[in-house]
């Protein structure tokens, strides 16, 4: 059976031109084809594609939170982000949400069909100058001290719990919930590469984020 397709794309002569360069495949089929983010939603549902070729800049609902819901939804299709956005910083960004490839669309006549075949074998595909970009994005990242992955609010969260405060104190002096709060928490443990709130709190003394307690 030949892999399925959902184009995805709000122009139409992108779609035309993608299905140009997957007629003759005796790998991949077009499934359906889409042109904005609610609409990619309900094709995927009622198609049921292998793969989903995603375009970023979509009406309606954009590419990222078409990406985040398909991979709630459906986790089992993948997903290859074609933009005509270049910037190191968008494609970080999809593969942190699940994609499994990304291609700009300058590059995608040539590198679609490799793409498509190296997804489909469980592996991730990125050009050999977005692997160079990546690569230098993951070591600018290791360099950086842990709290600056954070958010604002969830740098005020650490802090806060580095002074001792628990979660409900912490959620009354940020006029946040509770819930709300230890969200925060979590995410910041995620990032942070911790587990316990002690962690974070030693952490916060160590790096003289906050003034010790006296």
């Amino acid at each position: 059976m030949k892999t399925r397709i959902l184009i995805v794309d709000d122009h139409p002569f992108v779609r035309q031109g993608l299905k140009a360069a997957l007629a003759g495949s005796v790998e991949f089929e077009v499934a359906d084809e889409a042109s904005d983010g609610e609409e990619a939603v309900l094709k995927a549902r009622s198609a049921k594609p292998d793969i989903v070729l995603l375009d970023i800049s979509l009406p309606k609902k954009n590419g990222f939170e078409v990406l985040k819901q398909l991979q709630a939804e459906m986790p089992h299709v993948r997903i290859l982000i074609l933009s005509t956005f270049p910037e190191k910083q968008y494609a970080v960004r999809c593969f942190a949400n699940g994609a499994r490839g990304y291609l700009t669309k300058q590059s995608a006549s040539d590198e679609l069909l490799t793409a498509l075949r190296k997804i489909m074998l469980g592996g991730k595909y990125v050009s050999a100058s977005m692997a160079d970009l990546l690569a230098s994005v993951i070591d600018a990242d290791a360099a950086r001290p842990l709290h600056e992955r954070l958010s604002d609010r969830e740098f005020q969260v650490l802090c806060l719990l580095g002074q001792g405060q628990t979660v409900s104190q912490a959620a009354k002096t940020l006029s946040l919930s509770l819930s709300t709060v230890n969200t925060y928490r979590a995410h910041i443990l995620k990032k942070m590469n911790m587990e316990t709130t002690a962690q974070l709190i030693r952490y916060v003394l160590d790096n003289n984020l906050v003034e010790s307690p006296q």
